[in-house]
């Protein structure tokens, strides 16, 4: 929380509000509901410091300024947006009234997951960027915002069906550039997961349903085109019930394939408890 002076009023509510809102909390120590608001405040807004700068001023020692902002009682508070008041409370408050005042400017607990999401996205953290989304996505299911990111990280990780079902849902005035951008993407992504190669080689498996060789190709183009889970059910059940040779080389495989796939995701925690109940 910063303490608003003669010093430091410029950069604080005329610059720092061109970014992000400023809540000023005016008190004065000889009047407690003020300190009280204050402190309620700043306790609410710490998590949102990104959004929401919490700034405090002193009406004894920096009357000046109080002054400025015409100021008839205390306690007060004031939000601030480029350098011009916002919105306001005064007098003594509850939880329940303070809840109802920030509520109208905080962001939601879901557009902060979208926006976590978005920047693992960039930073390609698949694994964070499924986790935000999806608890994002299950606070509200409706929105095309957190259905498209979603979207995008389902064809990243091999969830085309998935995928495919939200696209079908994104109504006509939310279908903008980006939502252009994944029906690309999805389509490229289903053509890779079904290439000609890995119908090539399913059709010879087919034919010679117990080479093993067939088998570890197969495992390793579905690995290729993030279908995964196609990969390890091929390579698990070989470490099932191969011979010796056999399960360890499709053990190390099977490794192969875990360690491509992004920390935290389920695939993997899935395919490396069967593993570990396997060899236990």
């Amino acid at each position: 929380m910063i303490a608003i002076n003669l010093e430091n009023f410029q950069q604080v509510i005329l610059e720092e509000s061109k970014s992000r809102l400023v809540l000023v909390a005016f008190w004065a120590e000889q009047i407690p509901e003020s300190v009280a608001l204050r402190d309620a405040l700043a306790q609410r807004v710490q998590p949102f410091d990104e959004q929401m700068l919490m700034a405090s001023l002193d009406c004894q020692s920096q009357q000046q300024i109080a002054q400025q902002f015409s100021i008839q009682g205390l306690p007060t508070a004031i939000l601030v947006k480029d350098g011009q008041p916002l919105d306001g409370i005064s007098g003594p408050q509850t939880d329940e009234t303070i809840s109802a005042f920030l509520d109208k400017h905080l962001p939601k607990a879901q557009d902060l997951l979208l926006a976590q999401a978005q920047k693992a996205l960039t930073e390609n953290k698949l694994a964070e960027a499924q986790n935000a989304i999806n608890q994002a996505y299950e606070l509200d299911p409706e929105r095309a915002d957190i259905k498209l990111v979603l979207i995008d990280v389902n064809i990243q990780t091999g969830n085309t069906d998935e995928a495919q079902g939200l696209l079908e849902t994104i109504m006509m005035v939310d279908q903008d550039s980006y939502y252009q951008a994944l029906l690309a993407k999805h389509e490229l992504a289903t053509q890779a997961a079904n290439s000609p190669e890995i119908q090539a080689l399913e059709a010879q498996l087919a034919s010679n349903p117990n080479d093993v060789e067939i088998k570890h190709q197969l495992a390793a183009q579905y690995s290729q085109v993030n279908r995964h889970e196609e990969a390890l059910t091929i390579l698990f059940r070989l470490v099932q019930s191969g011979d010796a040779d056999t399960k360890e080389k499709s053990k190390e495989l099977f490794v192969d394939v875990l360690k491509a796939l992004p920390d935290g995701d389920a695939i993997a925690s899935k395919f490396r408890r069967k593993l570990y109940t396997l060899m236990y």
